[in-house]
């Protein structure tokens, strides 16, 4: 399997990684985190005392900030890997429900959305419409803004979806897509909200 991005984030705070194709691309270094755009600060990070090195740290994001970028800039290749993973080390806010990550394609198509809250979703939509908005992947089971850490792993393997929780709690579900089903890198990722959301998900990284 190609392992797409990565990404760590906390109020969140949080870090992320997209795992794809040969290479992990880092989500919030190609989105400009290190530059500290208005909006983001750096804080502590999910494990304040190591003892061989120094605290972890993250980025938290403030309300009412979008942050995007164009898609090629993450995948300068052209080309989203069919299966895929996505890792992440997050704190939403307390009852917070909004979307983490938001992939659109140039028609401006949500193609690809990780959204965190009670009952997570997965969004997924390829070059020929697959699943339909009724079959995305519902989590109903897991609880991921009560405030506390979380780390997240999500893959997507053949027609399959699965969330893995704190390296615990485990749930696959059925992704309908096409046989060879695609994602557009000719539009933008956008991160913390999705177009247009009035909820603006807010993070540690």
């Amino acid at each position: 399997m190609q392992k797409l991005f990565f990404l760590s984030f906390s109020k969140c705070e949080t870090d992320f990684l997209l795992l794809v194709a040969v290479l992990p691309v880092d989500v919030l270094k190609a989105l400009g985190f290190q530059n500290y755009p208005e909006g983001v600060t750096k804080v502590t990070g999910f494990c304040a005392n190591r003892r061989a090195s120094k605290s972890d740290s993250a980025y938290r994001i403030a309300r009412q900030i979008q942050i995007s970028a164009p898609t090629s800039q993450l995948f300068p290749g052209g080309v989203f890997p069919e299966d895929f993973s996505i890792l992440t080390t997050l704190r939403p806010e307390s009852g917070l429900q909004s979307f983490l990550l938001s992939i659109y394609n140039e028609q401006g198509v949500q193609q690809l959305g990780v959204e965190v809250g009670r009952s997570p979703a997965f969004l997924y939509e390829d070059q020929t419409g697959k699943p339909a908005p009724e079959d995305y992947p519902l989590f109903t089971s897991l609880n991921l803004s009560n405030g506390k850490w979380r780390r997240v792993a999500i893959s997507v393997e053949k027609k399959t979806v699965t969330i893995i929780v704190d390296c615990m709690r485990k749930i696959t579900k059925p992704l309908l897509r096409s046989d060879q089903g695609s994602i557009s890198t000719s539009g933008i990722t956008v991160f913390g909200t999705r177009i247009l959301d009035e909820d603006v998900f807010q993070v540690k990284l």
